[in-house]
C-alpha cells in the first residue's frame, strides 16, 4: 500500500487543536507533526480548511445480522457508519439467533471479517440461562456483556435477581445494561390501554416508559455493581434523575461505574412526537426538554462518559404502525457525527469534548488496542470534516438498508469529507470507496 501524507489539516486530539500533517504507512500512523516533507511515491492529500478527528468508536449499534437482514446488515450499516465518520463499532446481541453462545459469537465475527467497512466487535448477550457460556468467554476477544434489564427489541430480558447477582459477581468483563423497570412499564401501559385501547398516542410513550422506570432500574443496577464490584456501563441515559447517580470525581480509567448518552436523546424532545410520530419511538423514550438539558449538563461535566448512537434500524413499513405495533429504534450512524458537529457550531459542546466522548473515552472504557486517538503507532482511523459546509439529509443520500432517517430534511452545519479505516480511504465526498476494510478490535486486558 502506498504511503499517504495528509497535509495542512487541523488535528483535534487529546484536548488540543493544532496544525499537523499525518503520514500513514500500511494500516498505521507513522508520523504526526507540522510540515512533513513528502517522500517520492507518496499519495499527498491536501486537507486545508478541514479538521481531522480520530475515527469515532460507537459502542452501541444494532446492525441486524444474522436473522434480521431485511432491516440492515453488517455490510450495509457499516458502510453508513464510515460515511458518518464512525470507524469502529460494538454491535449488540439481539439478533436471530441471539448472540448468547460462543458458537453464535464466532459466526458474527466471521461475517464481519468478510463484509465490514469499519472495525468491529460484539457484546455477548446475557440471559436467565446462559451463565455457563458467559464464564467461557475470552476477555481479549469479546467487548463485554450486554444485559437487558428492561425488555426491548429481541426479548432478552434478564429478570432473575439471582442470575443477575451471579453474572455481576462472576466476571470482570464490562457489563453494559439497558435499564428500564419492567413492572413500572407494565403498570403504565395497562393504564393507557384502559384509556385508549389500541389507539395509544405516541406522545404517551415517555409516560409509559417513564423517568421513574429508568431511574428504578438504573439505581438498582448501580447498587448491585457497588455491592459486587462489577464493572458497569449504563447505556443511553434519558432522564435528569439518572444523571445524579454518576460522579465526575475520578478519571475515566479509574471509574468502575460509567454511563453514556445517545444522539437522539440530545437532539429530539417529547415536543417532536407530534411531527415525527413512531419514527422517534426509542427505548428508553425521548423525554422532556428539561431532561435533555440535564443530559447536556452531565455530559459536559463528565458525569456522562460516552456519546453513542444506539443505531437500530427497522423498515419504514414496520415503523409506520400503531403505537403498540411499531418497534422501537431508528437508523443513526450516518448522521450522529454530523449532529454532534452541528452542536459544536451551536455552542452546545466543544470539538475537543466531542472527540473525548466519542473517540478517546470508548477506547479507554473498553480497553481497545491502538484506536481512538491520533498517535504515532496507532491504527490510521480518522475522519476529515468541514465545518464551513452544510449537509442536507435527503432520501437519496441515505446508505441505511431501511431507506429512511429521522433526520430527513435536516440541514447539518458540517460535512464529512473523507474517512480512513486502517489507512484505507473508505469514504470520499459522498462515495463509498472500500467495503471490507474493517478489522476485529483487540483489547488490552
Amino acid at each position: 500500500m502506498k504511503k499517504k501524507l495528509i497535509i495542512n489539516a487541523i488535528t483535534v486530539n487529546e484536548g488540543i487543536q493544532s496544525k499537523n500533517d499525518i503520514l500513514v504507512e500500511g494500516d498505521k500512523i507513522i508520523q504526526i507533526k507540522p510540515n512533513i516533507e513528502p517522500e517520492i511515491d507518496v499519495e499527498v492529500i491536501d486537507a486545508k480548511g478541514f479538521y481531522i478527528l480520530p475515527g469515532l468508536i460507537d459502542d452501541q449499534v444494532h446492525f441486524r445480522e444474522p436473522g434480521l437482514t431485511h432491516k440492515g446488515s453488517i455490510q450495509s450499516e457499516s458502510k453508513a457508519a464510515v460515511a458518518g465518520g464512525i470507524t469502529s463499532y460494538i454491535e449488540m446481541p439481539n439478533t436471530i439467533p441471539q448472540t448468547t453462545t460462543k458458537v453464535e459469537l464466532d459466526k458474527k465475527f466471521q461475517i464481519a471479517s468478510n463484509t465490514s467497512a469499519a472495525n468491529f466487535s460484539f457484546l455477548f448477550g446475557g440471559t436467565n440461562e446462559n451463565i455457563d457460556e458467559i464464564l467461557k468467554l475470552d476477555k481479549k476477544q469479546v467487548a463485554g456483556i450486554k444485559l437487558f434489564l428492561g425488555s426491548s427489541t429481541g426479548n432478552m430480558l434478564v429478570d432473575d435477581p439471582e442470575v443477575l447477582r451471579k453474572i455481576f459477581s462472576s466476571t470482570d468483563l464490562l457489563i453494559a445494561v439497558h435499564c428500564e423497570d419492567e413492572k413500572t412499564i407494565k403498570k403504565n401501559l395497562d393504564k393507557f390501554i384502559k384509556k385508549y385501547g389500541v389507539d395509544i398516542p405516541i406522545s404517551k410513550h415517555p409516560l409509559i416508559r417513564s423517568n421513574k422506570a429508568c431511574y428504578i432500574s438504573s439505581s438498582k443496577a448501580i447498587s448491585l455493581a457497588k455491592e459486587t464490584g462489577a464493572r458497569l456501563h449504563v447505556f443511553h441515559l434519558s432522564t435528569a434523575e439518572e444523571t445524579r447517580l454518576f460522579d465526575n470525581k475520578k478519571e475515566l480509567k479509574d471509574k468502575k461505574i460509567t454511563s453514556e448518552v445517545c444522539i437522539h436523546h440530545l437532539w429530539f424532545t417529547d415536543a417532536d412526537y407530534d411531527k415525527k410520530g413512531t419514527l422517534i419511538k426509542w427505548n428508553p423514550s425521548i423525554k422532556s426538554k428539561s431532561d435533555q438539558n440535564e443530559l447536556w449538563k452531565a455530559l459536559n461535566d463528565d458525569k456522562i462518559d460516552i456519546i453513542a448512537s444506539d443505531h437500530a434500524p427497522h423498515t419504514k413499513i414496520e415503523k409506520d404502525n400503531t403505537y403498540l405495533q411499531a418497534p422501537s429504534g431508528g437508523p443513526l450512524v450516518q448522521h450522529s457525527l454530523l449532529a454532534l458537529l452541528t452542536f459544536v457550531k451551536r455552542g452546545k459542546i466543544s470539538l475537543e469534548k466531542l472527540v473525548q466522548k466519542a473517540c478517546h473515552n470508548p477506547a479507554i472504557l473498553f480497553q481497545i488496542s491502538k484506536r481512538g486517538y491520533l498517535r504515532e503507532g496507532y491504527y490510521a482511523d480518522f475522519v476529515l470534516v468541514n465545518l464551513n459546509a452544510k449537509t442536507k439529509v435527503t432520501r437519496d443520500s441515505l446508505l441505511y438498508k431501511c431507506g429512511w432517517s429521522p433526520f430527513e430534511g435536516v440541514i447539518f452545519d458540517a460535512k464529512i469529507e473523507k474517512t480512513f479505516v486502517n489507512g484505507i480511504k473508505v469514504y470520499d465526498d459522498g462515495m463509498i470507496i472500500k467495503t471490507n476494510a474493517g478489522k476485529q478490535l483487540t483489547f488490552n486486558r
